[in-house]
């Protein structure tokens, strides 16, 4: 699909190419350029907060899993058994 570079370096997504990558206005997009290819991947941006948060919680599972008193499950109903109890 040929697209035409405008004002400003800006390109246009075809509506159709758009909504089959679910992509919508305000989306944030990767663009990185490799061999003379330019590549434009979806990303989420999260706080740094949140993303410390989520750090700290895995380490804390990954220290109780060495210990052995983090719970491990084989499926998810036994998950949700242990959940209910």
């Amino acid at each position: 699909m040929i697209m035409e570079l405008r004002k400003k370096s800006q390109v246009t997504i075809p509506k159709e190419m758009m909504m089959s990558l679910g992509l919508k206005e305000g989306d944030k997009l990767d663009i990185t350029a490799h061999n003379g290819m330019i590549y434009m991947i979806p990303v989420v941006v999260y706080p740094k907060k949140y993303v410390d948060e989520l750090r700290s919680e895995i380490s804390d599972v990954k220290n109780k899993l060495k210990k052995g008193k983090q719970p491990t499950f084989n499926n998810v109903e036994d998950l949700f058994k242990q959940l209910d109890n």
